[in-house]
């Protein structure tokens, strides 16, 4: 039995309130990651200025901007 068809199995003998708190914790970290992504998105729109204002130097706004949105 492959990995795949363990996980879809042990899903399979769920119960419907478990799939919804699983569905439920992906979608809440699915949100997380997205929002993540959008503050590193927006570092990268600041200026030098900007970032010395906050203590970031452009490099290290590139290092973070460029990160996964999943890290």
């Amino acid at each position: 039995m492959s990995t795949i068809d363990a996980i879809s199995g042990a899903a399979a003998g769920a119960s419907p309130q478990k799939k919804r708190n699983h569905l439920r914790r992906f979608v809440r970290w699915l949100a997380f990651c997205m929002e993540r992504r959008r503050t590193r998105m927006a570092l990268l729109e600041l200026t030098d200025a900007q970032l010395s204002d906050i203590g970031i130097s452009r490099c290290d706004a590139y290092r973070e901007g460029s990160r996964p949105f999943y890290d």
